[in-house]
């Protein structure tokens, strides 16, 4: 049995990012914008792990607008 999401071509990750919003979405007003601003404001964090040791602990928000940055600038111009 193949998981829709795999079938999807999707990682577990998105599948719930997506599942999320939709749920957010589907909610009335007053319960929705509550829902909202707890999914905005979620701090996500990760390490890079190398020989079996964790390292600098990264915020995710913040490492994505950095590696965004980095590419915005490192995209030749056609």
């Amino acid at each position: 049995m193949v998981f829709a999401w795999k079938a999807a071509g999707i990682t577990y990750n998105r599948y719930i990012t997506v599942a999320s919003r939709a749920l957010r979405r589907s909610l009335k007003e007053d319960k929705r914008i509550l829902a909202e601003r707890r999914g905005e404001s979620a701090e996500i964090k990760f390490a890079k792990w190398s020989n079996g040791k964790a390292g600098e602990t990264v915020n995710l928000s913040s490492a994505n607008a950095a590696a965004a940055a980095e590419n915005a600038t490192s995209v030749p111009s056609s």
